[in-house]
């Protein structure tokens, strides 16, 4: 192990770069089909999915668990992934309130925190069930709450919940 990388952190470096490197190399195929938004979002989601099939767990999300402990340059590429996943949904969720395809209140940074969060919250709670079902949900039902209504975005950006009822 020492002939290759110096240290504990220069392996665990390694490591993080090669899985962010794969990661997002899947973003950038994604991307590169022109997708609609719900259809990326929905790929996004089957990468973690995908992971979990596999009885394994997202890297950097398990390395979050223990981020205090890690050594700096492990922290930076830990928060690394987590930015560059973000910034990457972030502008999905723009394509999509352009679109008229995704509805969600406030600024598209706050709800590709919260999609980021979910979805690594998930993984982590559906592992000790071993069951890839309660994941599925859990990521269908944080994905359906972006859908914009049928009858457009602009009710959904308005907030107007209200429904017309005729007597």
């Amino acid at each position: 192990m020492h002939y290759h990388f110096a240290s504990k952190a220069d392996l665990g470096e390694a490591l993080i770069s090669r899985y962010s490197t794969r990661f997002f190399e899947a973003l950038a195929e994604v991307d590169a089909t022109g997708a609609a938004a719900p259809v990326k979002l929905a790929a996004y989601a089957k990468l973690y999915a995908d992971v979990l099939s596999e009885q394994k767990m997202c890297l950097c999300g398990m390395l979050a668990a223990e981020y205090p402990t890690l050594p700096r340059p492990m922290q930076a590429a830990v928060v690394g992934f987590f930015d560059h996943s973000e910034h990457w949904l972030e502008a999905v969720l723009e394509q999509g309130r352009d679109e008229g395809s995704l509805a969600f209140a406030g600024p598209a940074c706050d709800t590709a925190r919260m999609i980021v969060s979910g979805l690594e919250g998930a993984m982590l709670v559906t592992r000790p069930y071993g069951d890839a079902a309660r994941f599925q949900m859990a990521a269908a039902s944080l994905l359906a709450s972006l859908t914009a209504p049928p009858d457009g975005p602009a009710r959904a950006q308005r907030g107007d919940s209200t429904e017309r009822h005729d007597r």
